[in-house]
């Protein structure tokens, strides 16, 4: 699941690249160029932006989905043990304390 993730991640970035470089030749051809060839340059664009709207549409789909079910194994974990949970809650939070702490007394200094 993650390498789908990170696959999809580069496939987004390479569209988005694509859509600014398309951009940027549509803009520059707007200054001397036929018409024929800016209407082409701009479907292109045009299809190029829907398909990495339904690349943004489907990650965040995706990123729902993964978050909704690692709340629910969260949410299960706690309710079959919870004083494992209120014990690690409370090591987080005594580490972020001493953390703070060190953080505050070194911008004392």
């Amino acid at each position: 699941m993650r390498n789908s993730m990170e696959n999809g991640k580069d496939e987004l970035l390479s569209d988005f690249n694509q859509v600014v470089s398309e951009t940027q030749g549509l803009l520059d051809s707007m200054k001397n160029a036929t018409t024929e060839k800016t209407a082409q340059l701009r479907a292109s664009l045009e299809r190029n932006l829907e398909a990495t709207r339904q690349r943004l549409t489907a990650l965040q789909a995706t990123a729902t989905e993964r978050a909704t079910a690692a709340a629910r194994a969260t949410d299960d974990y706690v309710r079959e043990s919870p004083w494992t949970a209120v014990g690690v809650a409370a090591g987080i939070g005594v580490l972020v304390g001493l953390l703070l702490s060190s953080t505050m007394s070194n911008d004392r200094r």
